[in-house]
């Protein structure tokens, strides 16, 4: 199963997506969830897909205007240097504990919106990286039972303005920038994939592949992101845990490749879906 959250006639709404579109949700369906967090929320993914499913398609899904997968978020965490390509190329020491820093919900856009290269700043890098939704709530979550926790899987572009986010030790401000971090375009069930540490995942800019790496080099692998977050914070439907990115980004890059206005910079996981964003200045 796929979904997809976007505007249908100018208000937000969210639905199935299948190869025929967009399947928005009706009245009745919106009653009883009125959000893709709500339906979630209410372990009602499968109930909803057949409902949907049923309903004729509300609009194409190359003319949709998409909003961030979920977004409404309780939480968006992080992490950070957790490809071990990415950690080699930082020259960053081996460590026992993945790095988690926090986005905010306010700086993510959709699939194909704009992202925005801030006034103060020309470094804006691209980070692909694989988003995991959480489904069910839990506090010591053990690594066994993790992935029962999952909802689903998406693409995420975490764009960093590396010079604010090298200002101090702390990643916050340069991790937050508003139009910064895609979201999309789908949330792809757990269902839908077979093996997940055998796609493909790559960044491309302007045509150019950046990024590209099989998932299976992450250092912390999902259920121990899950059961470490979950020791110290309690994860509820909704959560995104955005697992970080592999190496190849631009701020490493020699000589070094910056995303700038009238780029177009594409994520795109093998099976979960491809993320695509211009590039704007900020007005």
């Amino acid at each position: 199963m796929r979904f997809a959250s976007f505007k249908l006639n100018g208000e937000a709404t969210w639905g199935l997506a299948t190869e025929k579109g967009l399947h928005a949700a009706g009245a009745d369906t919106k009653s009883r969830w009125p959000s893709l967090k709500a339906a979630i929320s209410a372990d009602a993914l499968g109930e909803a897909a057949a409902a949907l499913a049923a309903s004729a398609p509300s609009v194409p899904a190359e003319d949709a205007e998409y909003l961030p997968l979920v977004p409404d978020p309780d939480k968006i965490l992080c992490v950070g240097l957790n490809y071990e390509a990415h950690r080699l190329e930082g020259g960053h020491p081996e460590v026992e504990h993945p790095t988690i820093f926090a986005r905010f919900a306010n700086s993510q856009i959709g699939h194909k919106q704009p992202m925005i290269k801030p006034k103060v700043s020309d470094k804006l890098d691209f980070e692909a990286e694989l988003a995991v939704v959480i489904g069910k709530s839990g506090r010591h979550i053990s690594e066994a039972a993790a992935m029962a926790h999952v909802a689903g899987y998406a693409c995420y572009n975490e764009g960093s303005v590396r010079d604010w986010q090298r200002h101090t030790g702390q990643y916050t401000p340069g991790k937050n920038f508003v139009g910064t971090g895609a979201f999309g375009p789908w949330l792809v069930t757990p269902d839908e994939i077979d093996d997940l540490g055998a796609l493909v995942m790559e960044s491309r800019l302007n045509g150019a592949v950046m990024q590209h790496t099989k998932l299976d080099d992450l250092i912390f692998p999902i259920p121990h992101l899950i059961n470490y977050i979950s020791t110290f914070t309690e994860l509820v439907p909704g959560d995104v845990i955005v697992t970080g990115t592999p190496g190849g980004v631009g701020s490493r890059q020699d000589p070094q490749v910056w995303m700038q206005p009238g780029d177009e910079i594409v994520v795109e996981i093998d099976k979960i879906g491809r993320l695509v964003n211009p590039v704007v200045a900020e007005s």
